[in-house]
């Protein structure tokens, strides 16, 4: 495990040598990864983690169901809310359903509509990685729904480089370094051989340099 006062200068240099922005930039870390089959799909890493600070923004997350699952993403301020007739209009509007994709980073839904998500909206969400997640009859969505506007997805699949926003500008810059603490440490763990699959890593804002940090 990378220690905390190395990521924490890696954060500083990117943050210093970033040229001057009028507006907030997002924080991304850039992994690249080593002696690893990624065709084989087993080793793809697809995990949605908790971030200790947050992203720096709200995630925009939209529910899809009827009945008790819509009262409660109503009463927690989701950005939208999906009944099974809209998800069947949605299907027949390629151009929406696609905006609808990009916009909303996490999605839940009643398990009684995905049979229909799969069907008319799976050809949209699933290559983005975005297929709900089926919420059972009963369950409390509120902590749920939480715990997922400060959370980010990260999802490999056959390529040993991706990356993901780790936090903002805006942000201080010890909050930063225990994201990226938090993120490194998710991926080691699920890595079959752990930190030793791990080529670099990179930290860098939206328009700066990138700095690395391993």
């Amino acid at each position: 495990m990378v220690d905390r006062s190395k990521i924490l200068d890696a954060v500083n240099a990117a943050l210093e040598t970033a040229p001057e922005r009028k507006f907030c930039e997002s924080v991304d870390i850039t992994v690249n990864l080593r002696n690893i089959d990624m065709a084989q799909p087993k080793n793809r890493i697809d995990e949605t983690i908790l971030l200790p600070h947050g992203t720096g923004s709200t995630n925009k997350i939209a529910v899809l169901g009827k009945g008790d699952i819509t009262t409660q993403a109503k009463a927690a301020g989701v950005d939208l809310i999906l009944s099974p007739e809209e998800i069947e209009r949605l299907g027949g509007e390629p151009r929406e359903a696609r905006r609808t994709a990009n916009e909303y980073r996490f999605f839940l839904a009643d398990t009684a509509v995905m049979p229909q998500v799969g069907r008319w909206l799976g050809p949209r969400l699933g290559p983005r990685g975005k297929m709900p997640m089926p919420i059972p009859p009963g369950t409390d969505i509120a902590p749920i729904i939480q715990r997922l506007r400060n959370s980010v997805r990260m999802r490999t699949r056959d390529k040993k480089v991706f990356h993901t926003r780790v936090g903002s500008t805006e942000m201080s810059r010890e909050d930063l370094a225990e994201n990226i603490e938090a993120v490194i440490k998710r991926i080691e763990s699920v890595l079959e051989s752990g930190a030793m699959n791990i080529r670099s890593v990179y930290v860098k804002t939206t328009m700066g340099p990138a700095v690395r940090l391993i």
